[in-house]
Formats: structure tokens, sequence, C-alpha cells
């Protein structure tokens, strides 16, 4: 079959940039159709290199299976990317539920595109951000309420309805991050920017850069790439500017600062706080022990709560009741961070417990049987907790002051 009869039905455009043309084919992310057109593209094309919509850690995840037997809970937890694996792990358990659905895994068009390069000996490129960047400068890119919206959306990730093969073909409107958010994304400008056009500029970006590396005889090297369709637009127009350089990937993985009130509230709220309490030993003595009373009641029981919810071991619940108190006026420690580390060393997770980690996260049960999300859990519930904590037993101090 001529490579022509094999675009025809598919989402494609075909650009030309500094001599290399690009064949931009846009797929949907869980489509046997895809992947199969992808396999006989590549082993009937001409092709000089395959570019796929891949970072480096997705790559890795595609394509190897043993991947979360890797996963360092301790690194992960100091380095406050407890969100980040969470928010990756609800994905991943989203995206293989309607695999299972369907019998075709995620990613299949991806995974087929690198076995049938790597068969034909060409190179492989990973043109997309890292997603915990992408994660990251959409958060900051959101306001409250679009943050609230968020995750509240993520209960639909364990909704257990059936999906149909025509509605996952209909994701070749957009690309799966897109897609898992789509009923935000169409409403929030902010989600569009950073989940879809500062991906295509990256992209387009790498394209670039590749391209200038590419090694071959041909006049006019040709470059498959392969992407979710919701790209096929931006990702056309912009790489055929000349403007899309390593200077536009490294802006595009800045990671966006809190804004200066936001960052300096944390500080403000602790400097309020101890200010009410000495306030209230200069009114009197056992004023000033009431308050403190207060504080380490409030912080103590609801973080001690959060850990409970997330089914944390009674060590992990008094570890969190202990250190709620203090590390609500230290900004620079959590204490679902203590209460997560302490989960860790009191129950540690075996290996078959990273094993069955994406099955697990398949229910919303399973987030709480398997030891590795619970602590995950662990870590965001008690954070919960000791947030909600402090603006509540911060009102009950003023209030006994004023």
């Amino acid at each position: 079959m001529e490579l022509s009869s094999l675009l025809a039905d598919q989402p494609h455009k075909i650009v030309s940039h500094q001599g290399i043309e690009y064949t931009l084919l846009g797929t949907a992310h869980i489509s046997q159709k895809s992947a199969d057109v992808v396999k006989a593209l590549i082993e009937q094309g001409d092709y000089d290199a395959v570019a796929i919509e891949l970072d480096d850690l997705r790559y890795q995840a595609l394509t190897d299976s043993n991947r979360y037997r890797n996963l360092d809970l301790i690194s992960i937890i100091k380095q406050k990317q407890t969100g980040v694996i969470a928010t990756n792990l609800a994905m991943s358990a989203y995206q293989k539920r309607l695999a299972n659905q369907l019998g075709i895994e995620p990613g299949a068009e991806m995974k087929q595109a690198i076995e049938s390069a790597k068969a034909k000996d060409l190179p492989v490129w990973n043109i997309d951000r890292n997603v915990g960047i992408t994660m990251k400068r959409t958060w900051r890119s959101l306001s409250f309420f679009e943050k609230a919206n968020l995750i509240f959306g993520f209960g639909g990730f364990f909704e257990q309805s059936e999906i149909s093969n025509e509605e996952i073909e209909k994701l070749k409107t957009g690309d799966m991050l897109e897609s898992t958010f789509s009923e935000l994304s169409q409403n929030s400008a902010g989600i569009y920017h950073s989940l879809i056009d500062e991906r295509d500029q990256f992209m387009a970006a790498k394209l670039h850069l590749h391209g200038q590396q590419l090694k071959t005889d041909k006049d006019k090297p040709q470059v498959l790439v392969v992407i979710g369709a919701g790209h096929l637009k931006g990702l056309s127009d912009y790489t055929t500017q000349e403007d899309k350089n390593q200077n536009t990937i490294n802006e595009l993985e800045k990671i966006p600062p809190k804004k200066k009130w936001f960052k300096l509230l944390p500080w403000l709220i602790t400097f309020v706080i101890i200010s009410g309490f000495v306030w209230g030993f200069a009114t009197e003595e056992a004023l000033g022990w009431s308050l403190i009373k207060i504080w380490l009641i409030y912080n103590g029981l609801l973080s001690g709560i959060g850990a409970a919810i997330a089914g944390g071991h009674p060590l992990t619940i008094l570890a969190a009741m202990l250190a709620a108190p203090f590390t609500s006026l230290n900004p620079t420690i959590a204490a679902g961070m203590v209460a997560a580390l302490v989960e860790t060393m009191v129950r540690k997770p075996k290996v078959q417990d990273f094993e069955s980690l994406q099955t697990d996260a398949m229910k919303l049960t399973g987030w709480w049987k398997n030891p590795v999300t619970r602590v995950l859990l662990v870590f965001i519930l008690t954070n919960v907790g000791s947030a909600v904590a402090t603006w509540v037993s911060g009102y009950k101090i003023f209030s006994q002051l004023v």
C-alpha cells in the first residue's frame, strides 16, 4: 500500500524546515488503528528518523515493565514529588482502564513507533517536555477555583463505565493530557496554553535541534513525527518558524516562581500565630496557655484525622499528631512529610506492592490497599488536615483575643 493511501484517512500534515520534510501524523493514544498505521508507515516509508510525543521519563515508563520497582519513596517524599507521582499514577491507571476495555495498551502507537524504528535501525527522538514540568507550569497558571475543579476532576479516573471504540477514536481531537482534563481545558486558557500550545512550541524546537544533527546523504531527509492529533495544527505552524531553538526549550522548562504573596503567606501566618501567643501571655498567663492548648489540640487532632483517613499506621497517626503543631509554624517542613516517612518505615512496601501498583491504582479502593499509594495518601491528607487546622485554630485563637 502506498504511503498516500495509508495517510489518506489519518490526521496528518507534511511540512518542511531547513531542507527536512516532516510528516506529522496525528494519532489516538489508545487506538489499534493508529498503531497499525504507524507500523505500516515506518516499514514501507523511507524515513531517516522517527520522532515521538514522549519525554525521556515517559519513554522509560513505556519501555521498562519494571519501572515502578525502582521508585524511591523516601526521595520522592523529601523532594516533595508526591503530587507529581500521584498525578502520573492516576493518569496511567485511567489510560490502562480504558485500554483494558479495548484490548489495546496505552501509548500503543508510541511503543509501535519505537519498535518499528529500532527494527530499521532508525534514530528515535523524544521531543515532548517532561510531564512533571508541564503539570507544574499548568498548576501555577490556574486560579484557585480552576485548581479546585482540577482536583475534583480526578474522580473521573475511577469511574467504571464502559467506553466504546468510537468514543476512544474521538481522542484524535486532542492528546491524552488534554483529553484527561477535557472539560476544564475547554474553559481554561491557562490549561490550554500549558498543556497544548507550550508543548507544541517545545516539540517544534526539539525537532529543529535534532534536525540539525541528523546525518544522512539524502538531499531531502524525511522524518516521521508521531503525535496526538491535538498537536497537529500547532506543531505544523511552529515547525515552519525559524525562532524555535534552544532558547525556546530553556524558557519552556522554567518553573514559574510562586507569587510573592503566596511565598510570604506561610511565614506571615507563623508571625501572626506567634504574635497571638505573645499577646495572650502579655494579657494573662492563663490566656496564653489556653491559646497554645487550642493550637496543639486542633493541629494534632485534624492532622491525625487526615493520616487516619489515609489508612496510616497507628504510629503514623501519632507522628502526624505530634509533628503538626510544630511543622505548621515552620513553612520549610510539612506534617505530611513526617507522617509519610514514618509510614514508609513502619510498613515498608514490598516488591510485589510496586509490581501491582498500576493495577491497584485503577480503583479508588486500591489507593488505600496498596502500601505505596497509601504513603502518598498519608502525605497528602495529613497536609490537608494540618492546613485546615492552621486556619481553624488561628480563628479560634484570635476570637479569644478579640
